[in-house]
């Protein structure tokens, strides 16, 4: 027991130490989730046949194209605020695009997340701007961002899977 105590002790000193000499948390953590989050959007997004963008799961629910050309304005206004940085100028993604339309849209949108988060550091997080018309800190939009990412790959991969689609995650 003694053994199992101090080995669970060691582990919590160790990952304590880590995380107290990691510069910028939130701004490192944003980054290394990235490529994961990307990965399996996009991939979302490519899995679903171009014919099935129009379809959505029930009258008050959004198109999928909807959803995609959504994730593309998310991904470019939250990056923007998170870090900092100009949000890209780009024509607006419609639902009414084509799939490979909307693909290179959401392709683009985590390609300027990745460039907006390699400049973005935590010394800004404390910083507010405007966010839909109120103030809120960079802090907040960099949480909303992390949480945007999972809540839309979840409702990609409901679409996918009501269109009997695998969603890239669920893929081997």
């Amino acid at each position: 027991m003694k053994r199992i105590s101090l080995t669970i002790t060691i582990l919590f000193l160790l990952t304590a130490a880590a995380l107290a000499q990691t510069k910028n948390p939130i701004s490192s953590a944003l980054r290394e989730m990235l490529p994961g989050r990307q990965k399996n959007v996009v991939g979302a997004v490519e899995s679903m046949p171009a014919d099935k963008f129009s379809y959505k799961p029930s009258a008050d629910q959004m198109t999928f194209g909807h959803l995609a050309a959504h994730i593309a304005d998310s991904n470019n206004l939250f990056c923007s605020g998170a870090a900092a940085v100009p949000a890209p100028k780009v024509d607006k993604a419609q639902d009414s695009d084509s799939k490979d339309k909307l693909v290179a849209a959401v392709k683009a949108s985590f390609d300027f997340c990745s460039d907006a988060l390699s400049k973005m550091d935590d010394s800004k997080l404390g910083e507010s701007t405007d966010f839909f018309g109120q103030q809120a800190t960079r802090a907040r939009i960099a949480l909303i961002l992390a949480s945007s990412w999972a809540d839309h790959y979840a409702e990609a991969s409901m679409y996918l899977r009501l269109n009997g689609v695998l969603p890239p995650s669920a893929k081997k």
